[in-house]
Formats: C-alpha cells, sequence, structure tokens
C-alpha cells in the first residue's frame, strides 16, 4: 500500500454570512479571493440572505456564484461539517450576536455554528465580524470567552489613516484586515507606512518647559 501526502496546505476557506447588518463584508471577501487560488466555501443564513438583498445590490445567486461551493445552512452533512475537510479556517461576516452566542456555547444548530465549531475543535483560525452597538455584558463574555480559545473577534472599525475617499474604501480596508489574518495578503488599500503628514504641524504648539522654582 503507497501512501501520498499533499505538498501544500490548504487553500479553503469558509464564509459565513448572517443576518447582522454588514453583508458587504462577506461579498467583498468573495470578490476580492475570486480568482486569487483560494477556494471560498459559503453558506448564509436565511436571514443573511435577507438583509443582503435589503441592502446591496446584488442577489443571493449573484454571491453565491462568488463562491467555489455554496451550501444550504440546513445541509448538516455538508463538507465544512467534518474536521476531516481542510482549510484555512473560518470567517463569519457579518456575525449576530445570536451566532457569536450559540458557538460560544458549543450549539450545533445550523451548519454556520457546526462548521465554527469544527474550526474551534481542529484548533484552526476562526475570524467573527461581529456587528453590534453598543454591547451588553453578555455581547462582551461571549466575545472573551471565544477570544480566550483562539478566536479572532474582529469588528468592522473603520481606519481613517489611509484618507478613504469614499465608502468603498472603508469596505475594502476591512475586508483587507479580516484576509490579513489568514496570512492572505491582498494590498487593496494602503498600509500604516509609520510616516505622518507634516502639513498642518504648525498648530500643534510644543510643550513648555516648566518654570524652575524660584530661589529662597
Amino acid at each position: 500500500m503507497v501512501f501520498s501526502m499533499r505538498d501544500s496546505k490548504p487553500t479553503r476557506l469558509i464564509v459565513g454570512v448572517t443576518g447582522a447588518t454588514g453583508t458587504i463584508f462577506g461579498v467583498r471577501l468573495l470578490q476580492m479571493l475570486h480568482g486569487s487560488g483560494v477556494e471560498t466555501h459559503l453558506v448564509m443564513s436565511k436571514w443573511g440572505q435577507r438583509t443582503l438583498v435589503h441592502e446591496t445590490q446584488y442577489s443571493v445567486k449573484d454571491v453565491q456564484d462568488m463562491a467555489k461551493e455554496t451550501y444550504s445552512i440546513g445541509d448538516q452533512g455538508a463538507a465544512i461539517s467534518s474536521g476531516s475537510f481542510t482549510t484555512l479556517g473560518m470567517v463569519i461576516a457579518p456575525c449576530t450576536m445570536g451566532t457569536l452566542a450559540a458557538i460560544a456555547h458549543g450549539l450545533g444548530t445550523n451548519l454556520i455554528h457546526r462548521a465554527a465549531d469544527v474550526i474551534l475543535k481542529e484548533r484552526r483560525k476562526l475570524v467573527l465580524v461581529v456587528r453590534e452597538s453598543p454591547l451588553n455584558e453578555i455581547h462582551i463574555e461571549n466575545m472573551l470567552k471565544l477570544s480566550r480559545m483562539g478566536v479572532v473577534i474582529l469588528p468592522p472599525v473603520p481606519a481613517f489613516y489611509n484618507h478613504p475617499q469614499n465608502l468603498e474604501d472603508l469596505i475594502n480596508h476591512t475586508a483587507m484586515r479580516i484576509l490579513d489574518q489568514f496570512d492572505i495578503h491582498l494590498d487593496v488599500m494602503n498600509r500604516w507606512d509609520g510616516v505622518m503628514l507634516s502639513e498642518g504641524k504648525d498648530h500643534f504648539a510644543e510643550e513648555e518647559p516648566a518654570p524652575k522654582p524660584r530661589e529662597s
């Protein structure tokens, strides 16, 4: 009997989309990875699909066509529900607080929950793009619990140091930072280079030295 070993690491990434606002982040990830050599395996919740249609110009089929493989939310027998299906990991973008809670407490009521549970037990990378504001104690405790397990909690907080010109720039920057977590580095936006703009520096007054105490 002859055994063979794979020459390269897995190039599959699971993308989950749930019903929180911000479905465009999941869409943008699929768009960025299309043709990159990374296989995308997509599963969308019922409310993820509904929110997508409400918030964007894309149909569910449009988004499904961006992925290499798509799965039904109720398909517990899908490939991504098994640890033997090797992947780089999983990102849920956006991630509802309900999905966060289900993952934190080991519930596997749908394929997104189950796939995330598999990622945890296999010690692979799980990134949750959580969307809620303000946060209550339950939300924070669930995030802390998962963070202690190695899960990356990555809320889609915009950056302004690269001077975004429009909403697309803000979306692209967040999507780029999400992919960085999987060592997939696509320079779709300027990264911080440590150089501060000097214009307007005169507006920042230098601190005056403290007066010396008088001699008695």
